[in-house]
């Protein structure tokens, strides 16, 4: 993939703001190039992170009481399977799908981020480079989200598969809203949960299933001839990613800069196959108050150099490959910080693009 998206400057998702307007004039002074939709977490239950994309998707319920979701998979489904499986099919099919993922579209009452992203692009009238989407992986949200008797949903492999096929659905419509205001649309498949993978706690979780469901959701991105990525804001085996069949892969480089590092092999294949690197270089926590431009382009030289030293990439070419984005999103963050994330990172894509 040969994109012109050297020191690109694009976010994860999530912001703090109480309205979805004043998150956009955000978004559109600091990262113009690479809008994203924003996700409101503070406005409501709806728009948590795996609530968010459960709307549509058979057997959830969302308890309002205990503010979270969960599966019922105690009765008789299947009906609503198959009348799942049907929308899958008619949208899907590689042959003879008519690509309509309008079944498991996400509506105004769970974004209004999507809505108000739409009309602000619209009235402008002109396309921007890229538009920037996203959503809940299925690992991390089957792994997250659990049935009636509080067993995670990845362990009923009839529901997995339903949650794998509705994401890539939601992938896809959104895809399909917003192409016509980008050049390329970018779609972030975000997959916190595999900072854990290995652990203890996901023993029983295969990596060949991982690098499947993962590529089945990038399929359905690149069936739309959109630029797939996935996020993962914490250290985790990144060449699990890069065979998932990704075209970028974006991890908390302030963090974990230099665990990608411990992949050369992988990492230096990923490139040169146009690969992309998006380094979350700009901190999401409290951090970003002790950060400055100058102290966040040295570290980002610094890993940079020692990914070169372990690939035997040039820094020229990791360079091409290479976007910035904050480490995570900064919907938990204090709004006044998290405006600074933002206007660091514009003034650090700057910085770089200048000395580069």
């Amino acid at each position: 993939m040969s994109l012109p998206v050297k020191f690109l400057a694009t976010a994860i998702g999530s912001f703090p703001h109480d309205s979805a307007d004043s998150a956009i004039d955000l978004i559109c002074d600091t990262i113009p190039d690479a809008p994203v939709w924003p996700q409101l977490p503070k406005t409501g239950l709806l728009e948590q992170m795996e609530i968010q994309y459960s709307e549509g998707i058979p057997c959830s319920v969302i308890d309002t009481e205990k503010n979270r979701i969960y599966f019922d998979t105690s009765g008789d489904y299947s009906e609503e399977f198959a009348a799942f499986y049907e929308s899958y099919i008619m949208a899907m099919d590689p042959d003879e799908g008519n690509g309509d993922c309008s079944a498991m579209a996400i509506t105004g009452d769970y974004s209004s981020g999507i809505y108000a992203m739409e009309q602000r692009l619209k009235a402008e009238g002109a396309k921007r480079s890229f538009v920037k989407v996203q959503t809940t992986g299925p690992c991390s949200f089957a792994l997250t989200v659990v049935d009636e008797n509080k067993r995670a949903l990845y362990y009923n492999e009839e529901f997995r598969d339903v949650v794998v096929k509705a994401l890539a659905m939601k992938c896809r419509w959104q895809i399909q809203k917003f192409q016509p205001y980008a050049e390329k649309v970018i779609c972030f498949i975000d997959e916190p949960i595999l900072s854990a993978f290995g652990s203890s706690t996901y023993i029983s979780v295969k990596r060949e299933d991982v690098v499947a469901y993962i590529g089945e959701v990038v399929d359905a991105v690149h069936a739309d001839n959109a630029i797939a990525g996935v996020h993962c804001c914490g250290n985790t085996d990144w060449s699990i990613l890069i065979d998932a069949g990704v075209d970028m892969v974006n991890f908390d480089a302030f963090g974990y800069g230099e665990t990608i590092a411990l992949y050369p092999d992988a990492v230096k294949g990923f490139i040169a196959k146009g690969g992309i690197l998006a380094w979350g270089i700009v901190p999401t926590s409290v951090e970003i108050r002790n950060q400055t431009v100058a102290s966040l382009a040295s570290h980002f030289d610094f890993l940079v150099d020692n990914l070169a030293s372990k690939t035997g990439l040039s820094v020229d070419q990791i360079h091409n490959a290479s976007v910035i984005t904050p480490s995570c999103g900064t919907g938990s963050m204090q709004t006044d910080d998290a405006e600074k994330v933002f206007y660091t990172l514009r003034d650090l894509g700057a910085a770089l693009r200048e000395k580069y």
